[in-house]
């Protein structure tokens, strides 16, 4: 039986000038209903030092609505997402000052020349004939009705929300999309994850290395001048603004080319791999940066380009459009575990790239060897012992020994888990 899940399309409109102004008085309408609700909630905790929920704000729509009829121009469910969307940012920096990141700040008042994300969940939109309308009551009468390109076909639509970015409209659609059912094929391919590559093993014993582009490493030096040019001038002067325009737009250039080659490269690995089962290593960006404290160059590769958290974000929703799936599986002293012997070392530093076992004399390149102990770890954690057994034999053929029954370092672990598909 066929299931679903939801996806989200990013298209580019263009409104007439009637239109646009629409929008924009919407989008103030919007934008000054998040900043009465900022600023109710900010003197209500310095006052009586309590929070407001979001219930509250929401029940007094009504009220403002019959006070100032201008609020009628925006749809309900509009106003209530921008409620929604505060409360959200309100959650997320409270909870961020528990886990004790002290830098973290309230959310910001919204300026005159912010354009407010406007959303349309589950209602408020119309869509047939390749066009989608949105309400609204603007006294302009003038309907929001934007062309779909025939390349996109939408069966059922959750929710559309329209924003504004680098001076272009955009509609984005969450959707519905059928996946068909997931069989286990007994074939499994087990990822590496690294900044400058990732190393696959599959059920055969065959090892491919997949080298990652990096548009950061050729930006970064254009990043840096631009940005000393900009601190050389006087703030919000007319040559600071367009230097901050130009560094910005350097920056946008390269997330898209890394975002482009990222889903280009998950799009390789489904369509040219025949195991219907992938496993990765279940990582967590904020513990590597909380155990490398002092590794500004890891960091940097880790935060800003999204190579490892986003690539399998990316893998996993095109492995079930495939009718496949990606397992997550904890991969803690996998580089340090000799893959042959299950010999594990005190350390294994980043820049060793080769791993030498002093028990058994294997040597081999390190992530091919972290690889191997995962691959073996999702066999042994899910006892699937004859695949486990034919992976070993099929790794002898390289000449390299292996343990007939896995060995505490591959059973020690909880089963894996199903990493979620994410909706882009």
């Amino acid at each position: 039986m066929d299931r679903k899940i939801q996806l989200t399309q990013q298209i580019r409109i263009q409104p007439t000038p009637e239109q646009e102004q629409v929008l924009w008085d919407l989008s103030e309408k919007c934008r000054l209903v998040y900043n009465f609700a900022l600023n109710k909630r900010k003197e209500t905790f310095k006052e009586e030092n309590k929070s407001v929920s979001y219930i509250d704000q929401q029940n007094q729509l009504p009220r403002i609505k019959s006070e100032y009829p201008e609020y009628k121009w925006v749809y309900s469910k509009v106003l209530q997402y921008t409620l929604r969307t505060l409360d959200a940012d309100f959650k997320s920096f409270f909870q961020l000052w528990k886990n004790g990141w002290k830098e973290a700040r309230p959310p910001k008042y919204k300026g005159k020349r912010f354009f407010t994300t406007m959303t349309y969940n589950q209602s408020g939109f119309k869509h047939q004939k390749g066009t989608i309308q949105l309400s609204h009551k603007h006294p302009g009468n003038t309907p929001l009705q934007f062309t779909i390109p025939e390349k996109y076909q939408f069966d059922k639509i959750y929710q559309v929300s329209i924003y504004r970015k680098d001076k272009q409209f955009y509609l984005s659609i969450t959707y519905e999309q059928p996946v068909p059912e997931y069989h286990d094929n007994g074939l499994y391919q087990a990822f590496d994850l690294g900044v400058m590559k990732h190393t696959a093993v599959n059920s055969h014993g065959k090892t491919q290395e997949f080298k990652i582009q990096r548009p950061d490493k050729y930006w970064e030096k254009h990043f840096k001048a631009l940005q000393q040019r900009r601190d050389h001038c006087k703030k919000n002067s007319r040559r600071y603004k367009y230097l901050d325009a130009c560094l910005r737009r350097c920056k946008r250039k390269s997330s898209d080319q890394t975002k482009d080659h990222l889903h280009k490269l998950s799009r390789k690995i489904i369509d040219n791999t025949r195991a219907n089962t992938l496993v990765v290593g279940d990582l967590s960006v904020k513990q590597m940066v909380k155990k490398n404290k002092h590794q500004k160059g890891l960091h940097t590769s880790l935060h800003n380009t999204g190579i490892i958290g986003r690539f399998i974000g990316l893998l996993t929703y095109k492995a079930k459009l495939c009718g496949k799936r990606v397992r997550a599986i904890s991969e803690q002293d996998t580089s340090k575990t000799c893959c042959a012997c299950g010999h594990k070392k005190d350390r294994m530093p980043l820049y060793q790239r080769t791993y030498h076992c002093k028990i058994c004399g294997n040597t081999v390149d390190r992530d091919v060897n972290s690889s191997i102990n995962i691959m073996l770890r999702f066999l042994s954690t899910n006892a699937l012992w004859t695949r486990y057994q034919q992976f070993v034999d099929n790794l002898r053929q390289t000449g390299m020994e292996y343990a007939e029954r896995p060995t505490s370092i591959y059973s020690k672990e909880a089963p894996s888990s199903t990493v979620q598909p994410v909706a882009l």
